[in-house]
């Protein structure tokens, strides 16, 4: 049951006391009064006010005690000097030695005529104190500036990394946004593209390997794929994802797809006005421009349907459809340069043709090893520092080797990650730098139009 000191009126009216400030006991002075006194001001007139005010309140005390001894010169105690000794308290020595000018003003005011009687230890005692206690004053002034400078710096910083943390977790829940939009990277994509088509079952399973990739990577919620022939899509589905109804050949989407042999969606102006069920129409080409099929899409998110997201589909796509012309791809490079590999010759060929039709870049790293580093065996050791989807090819040269790495999706930021990632090895490995190891790096940049000259440039490294 509640008491009357719970009540709300009871709960404001103890709040109230206790905002209140309370009284010093005996003296009925606020607790802060001293406080306040203790606080220095900071204009200047006011302490040139208080330098010249107190000591005369000091003396006019004086007079009013003891007319005949304001200044307490044959006082057990000297009291008026305790206005200089606030003053050096407050402001350091310079405000005390005021303080006691003023004292010794109206000491000479008071004695005209009797100067001849200055009491000298007096005033010498009394500005020893002064001086004393302004110094230390000062000292802790100092420290306290310090102090004050310190701890503004210490908030601001501690502000700066609240700023920093906040921004972190904000960017910690966008990526955290988008991995669960996309579980995997475009590598990871592009990895399990590679054995899209060689999964048990045969070639059949593969565009319905693709559909799953796609959907999983592109967010797709319905979509098919089906082959074409002579510029005419089947009417059957080779593979299918959501409740999907069949293809719809007069659809003008899927007209225009077939005509030019592009990606389309329905934001493009030539289709915005026109009434089609389809939202993407993409073909599957590949580096000759045969069309193998066609991919419709006919749901995603909406906010999925983006420049991105149709890059990420065109390129997949692309990647997907190069891998099922291998050999044709590689036999332009192999039959001029035989010692080439054929998978790093197709996997330049396909690169270049994502780079023609996504612009998106790959990058060549060709590590020149000196004999000195041939007989560290150190080729086969940074061979297998290579990354999942890189491409070695090792170029045999007298007295030398190079080792050209492919690496898809790349540009020269990724290249000068490799070669630094390459240097950290190489001096855990041996305290060594690439350079007193024998290696040389060099970053070519692959030639889309034709990839035979990138394989004519690292000949060229090698043979130099």
């Amino acid at each position: 049951m509640p008491t009357p000191s719970d009540s709300p009126g009871a709960r404001r009216q103890t709040a109230g006391e206790n905002a209140r400030p309370r009284a010093l006991p005996g003296t009925g002075l606020p607790r802060h009064l001293l406080g306040r006194l203790a606080i220095a001001a900071t204009h200047p007139a006011v302490t040139v006010g208080e330098t010249l005010l107190l000591p005369l309140l000091a003396v006019a005390l004086g007079l009013a005690w003891a007319p005949q001894d304001p200044l307490q010169i044959q006082a057990t105690f000297p009291w008026p000097w305790l206005a200089p000794v606030v003053l050096a308290l407050r402001y350091g020595p310079m405000a005390g030695l005021g303080g006691a000018s003023v004292l010794l003003a109206c000491w000479l005011g008071l004695n005209a005529g009797h100067w001849g009687n200055f009491p000298q230890l007096y005033f010498l005692g009394g500005l020893i104190l002064v001086m004393l206690v302004g110094e230390f004053s000062s000292l802790w002034q100092a420290r306290t500036r310090r102090a004050e400078t310190l701890q503004l710096y210490l908030d601001q910083r501690l502000e700066h990394l609240v700023r920093q943390h906040y921004l972190l977790r904000l960017s910690h829940d966008r990526l955290e946004q988008e991995l669960i939009a996309r579980p995997m990277s475009m590598r990871d994509a592009l990895a399990a593209l590679r054995h899209a088509g060689s999964e048990d079952g045969g070639d059949a399973l593969a565009p319905q390997a693709l559909l799953r990739l796609l959907s999983q990577y592109c967010q797709l919620e319905c979509a098919a794929m089906h082959a074409v022939s002579d510029g005419h899509a089947a009417a059957r589905p080779s593979a299918s994802i959501g409740a999907y109804d069949g293809l719809h050949a007069d659809d003008p989407l899927v007209r225009q797809a077939l005509q030019t042999g592009q990606l389309c969606h329905v934001s493009q102006a030539v289709t915005a006005q026109q009434d089609t069920r389809y939202l993407v129409a993409a073909p599957l080409l590949d580096l000759a421009g045969d069309m193998y099929g066609l991919l419709v899409v006919q749901d995603m998110p909406f906010f999925a349907l983006q420049e991105e997201s149709l890059q990420t589909i065109q390129l997949l796509l692309g990647y997907y459809t190069d891998g099922l012309s291998m050999s044709q791809l590689a036999q332009p490079i192999v039959q001029q340069f035989p010692d080439c590999p054929p998978l790093f010759a197709f996997e330049l060929q396909r690169l270049a043709h994502i780079h023609r039709s996504t612009q998106v870049p790959s990058i060549v790293v060709a590590l020149e090893l000196q004999q000195r580093a041939l007989e560290q065996d150190l080729p086969p050791q940074i061979e297998r520092l290579k990354r999942e989807l890189d491409e070695v090819w090792r170029i045999e040269a007298p007295g030398r080797q190079v080792l050209a790495v492919l690496m898809p999706l790349g540009n020269a930021t990724t290249a000068e990650g490799y070669i630094h990632r390459l240097e950290g090895w190489m001096q855990h490995k041996s305290q060594q730098s690439l350079a007193q190891a024998g290696i040389f790096p060099h970053v070519v940049q692959p030639d889309s139009a034709q990839p035979v000259r990138t394989v004519q440039r690292l000949h060229a490294i090698a043979h130099a």
